[in-house]
């Protein structure tokens, strides 16, 4: 994992209650990320939807753009043990894209794959409820490439390595396959209140 050079946490107490054990508030966004930061170009991506779905889709950036997007604050935490509170993002639900393919009833996890060969899974009930998005804005202004754009996953309840970036496929699967993190020792769900960093 290459944490960008020239950053310095602050570690600030912040609102304790919003923080889970063993974070530190900062106003700082690390960059942390698997090699070399991808240049994915608009006109060049798209976001596939397959597996246990009644209608796998794929969509480009225009028409992906036309989706219903939602303007999501959330606080985010990463394994890393940095937490940055009300992060402002702009993207499309995953609870409507689910609707729009036909999540069928045996699927139990999604697998979110990004365009670097990175990928993590995650199961249904943390992606449904309002609970996950593909974003495809951050403070108002597109995603930078060093922070997954110009789309990534975004999951603010569990650790951040869950959150895929650049992401260019969802899978709807039966049976878990852990991804990238998870077969290298990350515990396989990533719960911040309950330190679920390890397996």
């Amino acid at each position: 994992m290459l944490i960008n050079k020239g950053f310095s946490p602050k570690r600030e107490q912040g609102d304790k209650s919003r923080i889970p054990p063993g974070q530190y508030k900062t106003d700082d966004f690390p960059v942390l990320s698997l090699g070399p930061t991808p240049h994915v170009d608009t006109k060049d991506w798209s976001l596939r939807v397959e597996g246990l779905v009644e209608k796998p889709q794929k969509w480009n950036w225009d028409e992906f753009a036309k989706l219903p997007h939602e303007d999501v604050v959330r606080d985010i935490h990463c394994v890393t043990k940095w937490s940055k509170l009300d992060s402002r993002w702009r993207g499309v639900s995953l609870d409507y894209i689910m609707k729009e393919v036909g999540v069928k009833s045996e699927a139990k996890f999604l697998i979110a794959y990004s365009d670097d060969g990175y990928s993590t899974n995650i199961p249904l009930e943390d992606i449904v409820g309002g609970k996950a998005w593909i974003a495809t804005s951050y403070d108002e202004s597109t995603i930078t490439d060093e922070h997954g754009g110009p789309a990534r996953l975004l999951i603010p309840h569990l650790y951040f390595w869950k959150s895929a970036k650049w992401v260019a496929k969802l899978e709807f699967v039966a049976s878990d396959a852990p991804g990238f993190w998870e077969v290298r020792g990350y515990h396989n769900h990533g719960d911040p209140w309950k330190e679920e960093r390890y397996s």
